[in-house]
């Protein structure tokens, strides 16, 4: 009987140990970036990882890879959703083929005149619930939207208003950022982003819709393009990190709200930081006298919201998912003054 008992004993001690180890046992998953090692945005995302594990005390690693470290940036959904990634920090409009909603979602061309009007339309105007039904059917759950900010616009005449897009033959991707400048009056083309120095120096094109302020006055794009515009006024990325949803509700509630909280931080540090770099390319481009750098007024960039809005009832035809997206994106817009 004593004999028994002790073996009944040591068995219970070494139970609530295993418990115990198991209940702090370390979570370590594997996320991938859209972004190269090195780029700004990826070093970034890094110390985004590195706040995870500070705040939660070492019990969650994440280790971030670069893209097409294990499979293109195209496949990062697929990947997740069979196991192969836990998760990613991605531009979400890499999924319209999947569904035009990820592409109207991750960059409604004209919507956003700041990220923070974005972030707002995320949280408290239904975006990261949208985000949710989109994602949770293909085995993802959403956890936050971080963006590198609101790209500038490149030009080689002045351009004040919407009616002076009119004629202008502009750089442009295809899709839904064709459609709304064309829209706008403007004659877009497609150029890979490698011939737009070359293009606006022998005056093939006049503007082009490139990248932020500070990346388009590194690359010597005011040189041959003096008139930028910034803030710019159509084209924002909605960049998402999301992970395989049964590893996220694998989760104690605890940790899903920690996680939550690390990427809102992050995203409102990489806006502040890459905001930073293009304030000084701003100061340093009227300081040197040869920039003319111009603020469209907010009635211009209203302007220019409704004839994007045109376009993006386009896309809400082609799915029931975009159509959700456009729905919900101009309620808010409307509720807020920034559309009719």
């Amino acid at each position: 009987m004593q004999r028994t008992l002790k073996h009944f004993v040591i068995t219970a001690v070494a139970g609530v140990a295993l418990c115990a180890s198991t209940a702090s046992a370390e979570v370590t998953m594997k996320f991938q970036s859209s972004d190269p090692a090195g780029n700004p945005n990826f070093i970034l995302q890094q110390g985004w990882t590195e706040l995870v594990s500070e705040r939660t005390d070492g019990e969650v690693t994440i280790e971030l890879l670069p893209v097409n470290s294990i499979v293109s940036h195209t496949e990062t959904q697929n990947a997740i959703a069979a196991g192969i990634l836990d998760g990613h920090i991605t531009d979400t409009s890499y999924f319209a083929g999947k569904d035009p909603a990820f592409g109207l979602i991750a960059n409604p061309v004209g919507a956003w005149s700041s990220p923070q009007e974005m972030f707002d339309f995320m949280n408290t105007g239904g975006g990261n619930e949208l985000m949710n039904e989109l994602l949770n059917p293909y085995g993802l759950q959403f956890i936050g939207a971080t963006t590198p900010g609101l790209e500038a616009f490149v030009s080689s005449v002045p351009l004040n208003s919407v009616e002076d897009l009119k004629g202008v033959k502009m750089r442009a991707p295809e899709g839904l950022v064709q459609q709304v400048f064309a829209a706008a009056g403007a004659s877009p083309v497609n150029l890979p982003g490698s011939e737009v120095f070359t293009s606006l120096d022998k005056k093939v094109i006049e503007a082009a819709d490139y990248s932020v302020f500070s990346t388009n006055a590194a690359q010597g794009l005011h040189d041959v393009a003096p008139y930028p515009i910034y803030p710019g006024f159509h084209s924002m990325p909605l960049v998402e990190v999301s992970m395989n949803k049964d590893r996220w509700d694998s989760l104690s509630p605890e940790l899903q709200a920690t996680i939550s909280e690390t990427v809102a931080e992050f995203a409102q540090s990489q806006v502040a930081a890459l905001a930073e770099k293009d304030l000084e390319a701003v100061e340093a481009a009227n300081a040197g006298g040869e920039v003319t750098v111009i603020d469209w007024p907010e009635e211009e960039r209203a302007k220019f919201r409704t004839i994007a809005a045109s376009q993006w009832e386009s896309v809400a035809g082609r799915s029931p998912n975009a159509q959700k997206v456009y729905d919900q994106l101009t309620e808010y817009l409307k509720a807020n003054g920034l559309i009719n």
